[in-house]
């Protein structure tokens, strides 16, 4: 049990790190920013660094949910499919705690149209489906 926790976790540490790569060369592709370690200092008014270990550690979070909860109660056999459907799913979760915290904080403005942010929040959240997925290979 220890080691499928431990095999979770860098899941999602790694899964974090492909989606962030993205979103820092996404402006160079036209898509605009998308930073949630600002969003969340921001919102709630800590350092930056911390927005960076939050960050860090919803994806730690969302990638044991995958390994504990999505991956063996979703009937779909291919890993590349079952990673995407879970990417959809994350950022489904995502926008929800992102209203979630409106409601409680005062958020800051985010940069470009809503379906450009639609478009690189969903690349972004299916490769990180994708990584963990294949990573956790459940």
């Amino acid at each position: 049990m220890k080691n499928e926790f431990a095999k979770y976790a860098i899941a999602g540490i790694l899964g974090t790190v492909v989606m962030t790569i993205i979103m820092i060369v996404g402006p160079n592709m036209g898509m605009p920013e998308m930073a949630p370690w600002k969003l969340l200092s921001g919102a709630i008014g800590v350092s930056i660094t911390v927005g960076w270990v939050l960050h860090f550690m919803m994806g730690i979070i969302f990638a044991l949910t995958y390994g504990y909860a999505f991956a063996p109660n979703v009937s779909i056999k291919n890993i590349w499919l079952k990673g995407i459907a879970f990417g959809i799913v994350a950022l489904v979760l995502a926008q929800i705690g992102m209203k979630v915290m409106g409601v409680i904080f005062e958020m800051p403005p985010m940069d470009g149209s809503m379906p450009m942010r639609l478009v690189a929040m969903l690349i972004g959240h299916i490769a990180f489906g994708l990584t963990t997925a294949k990573i956790i290979n459940k």
